[in-house]
């Protein structure tokens, strides 16, 4: 495995940071909350943003993975309008710290990807206060503003956005990305949490959170953020796409999965499949823009074959597969269970012996009234990731990425605590 020094992001974070600061702000009292919905029919993730002066709503999709925030800005917020809008300069010291380079419209010339459509375009980059709120864990507490990075892009190039967002916000490690600058402008722990909501926004929404705990959860009465199980959290060293040159390391966020199992049975393939090698191949990354987890094909052969084993002696039923799913089973022969349907548990087994189990809630997927299907997808034999943990496995579990000391935390199910991430 190929783990770059811990500290390789830091000085370009802390760059971008300083520059971009205006005056020392006392520490905020507590971390701040935004909403989560889920849109159905994309399978996407949003939340809304006051931007602006005066504040504009902007609701932007949950990109785990950008570097920089981007919207349509032609839609709900147009820069022209508000009066706090501040264009950051071509070459500029503030410009190079964004990994910035060179002037587009006489502005911080950058390249914003899609990871929908793998297209990539240079944009002028800018920044606007973002009206954010504090919580004690549950509800807001009080109000605050953040500085927030981002471009405007072109409608065509919100092909594969929900129909409900106005754009994509950054949550990566990136010094451009809204976690990052939250923490610095607030004075917050650099720490990401998000707990997706497994229904639609008709039925509530969930909740991401910067700056660290309490998480609480009703009717659990004790912060969540106490019980969450460990594990590091590793850089990839060539960043994808590298549109800030090969030598930069990745902004994703990437966990050391060294074995699977189906229940307590080893799932069998070759393990130097999981290591990111000196070229950033291999690994497993986390991503709230892919729906469904997609593994190399050795190891989605193998997930489903033992999987089916299992399923087969719980007199589960097999029937033909439906597109994107390659193993499906008859809805009738399932049963229900306390976290979902009673189906085999995946566990992905982590650095440190952690063990992120995966329950029948986020592993199966209900096609249609008859019929299921496991929820994993095949990548095909050379994926330049190994594993991509997609946001359906991450639905009502609480997952929390630590920026500052490099480690991820993971609730496993909260279905199984009798709460979840939906509410109203």
């Amino acid at each position: 495995m190929v783990t770059p020094p811990r500290l390789f992001l830091l000085p370009l974070i802390a760059s971008f940071l300083s520059l971009s600061s205006s005056g020392t702000q006392p520490p905020a009292p507590s971390s701040l909350i935004f909403p989560v919905v889920k849109d159905e029919a994309s399978r996407q993730y949003y939340t809304t943003i006051a931007l602006g002066t005066p504040p504009s709503p902007v609701k932007a999709v949950l990109d785990l993975s950008g570097s920089y925030s981007w919207f349509d800005c032609a839609a709900h917020y147009n820069p022209s309008s508000s009066s706090s809008h501040r264009h950051i300069l071509c070459s500029s010291a503030r410009c190079r710290a964004a990994r910035g380079g060179g002037c587009f419209n006489d502005t911080c010339s950058v390249f914003v990807h899609n990871p929908l459509t793998d297209v990539v375009i240079e944009a002028g980059l800018g920044e606007d206060v973002a009206v954010v709120h504090h919580t004690d864990g549950i509800k807001y507490t009080s109000r605050g503003v953040i500085q927030l990075p981002f471009s405007c892009v072109p409608s065509e190039f919100m092909r594969g956005i929900s129909g409900a967002g106005n754009g994509v916000i950054a949550l990566s490690l990136a010094p451009t990305s809204l976690a990052t600058k939250s923490s610095a402008d607030l004075n917050l722990p650099h720490k990401l949490a998000l707990c997706l909501p497994s229904s639609s926004s008709s039925s509530g929404h969930g909740d991401f959170y910067l700056g660290g705990g309490p998480y609480l959860r009703p009717p659990i009465k004790e912060d969540i953020s106490k019980s969450l199980l460990v594990t590091l959290l590793l850089i990839d060293p060539v960043s994808q796409p590298p549109s800030h040159g090969s030598a930069s390391p990745s902004d994703q966020y990437f966990i050391d999965v060294t074995a699977i199992k189906v229940n307590f049975a080893p799932v069998n393939f070759k393990a130097s499949l999981l290591a990111i090698d000196k070229n950033g191949r291999g690994g497993t990354k986390i991503s709230t823009l892919t729906p469904y987890t997609v593994l190399h094909s050795t190891i989605y052969k193998a997930l489903v074959a033992e999987f089916s084993r299992q399923a087969a002696e719980k007199k589960i039923r097999r029937v033909e597969p439906i597109a994107p799913f390659g193993a499906c089973f008859d809805t009738r022969s399932v049963r229900s269970g306390v976290a979902g349907p009673d189906v085999p548990v995946i566990v992905l087994v982590l650095r440190s012996d952690a063990q992120w189990r995966i329950e029948g809630a986020n592993s199966m997927v209900r096609v249609s009234k008859e019929v299921m299907c496991l929820g994993f997808v095949e990548g095909g034999s050379r994926p330049r990731t190994a594993i991509v943990i997609g946001a359906h496995q991450m639905e009502d579990n609480l997952v929390e990425f630590d920026a500052a000391s490099l480690m991820f935390r993971f609730s496993n199910s909260l279905l199984l605590r009798n709460t979840s991430c939906s509410h109203s």
